[in-house]
């Protein structure tokens, strides 16, 4: 059977993403990332009851470039899930549904997540 007739079925990369879909992606995302940031805190706590060279040995990895960049991509993830939670609170109670809304509310949650994660860390 030749196939060569029929229509190419569109791929992922053919379609531009809604903004909808895509901040209800990276709220997932963010999601995991909270929670692996959680193992990050929890690792925080077991060094400080460890005593101070446990602590300093943490202390070294949080403070290298792997960890500050670490620490300011979970801060991001913070942001975002805050703030995207915020904008479903709104959805819970009826507001802001409109295709024009939910894309405006969407660039607000991600401009928010910048902001907020840059004046958190030019504030430290």
């Amino acid at each position: 059977m030749n196939n060569s007739q029929r229509p190419m079925s569109p791929h992922l990369f053919i379609y531009r993403w809604p903004m909808t879909m895509t901040v209800s992606i990276l709220h997932r995302v963010t999601g995991i990332m909270l929670s692996l940031g959680l193992v990050v805190l929890v690792a925080w706590l077991a060094a400080a009851a460890g005593g101070a060279q446990s602590y300093a040995h943490f202390d070294g990895i949080m403070g290298s470039l792997a960890g500050r960049i670490f620490l300011v991509l979970w801060s991001a993830a913070l942001f975002f899930h805050l703030a995207n939670g915020i904008r479903h609170l709104f959805w819970d109670v009826g507001l802001g549904f409109e295709i024009p809304q939910a894309n405006t509310t969407g660039w607000i949650v991600i401009a928010s997540t910048v902001v907020l994660t840059l004046a958190y860390w030019l504030a430290i």
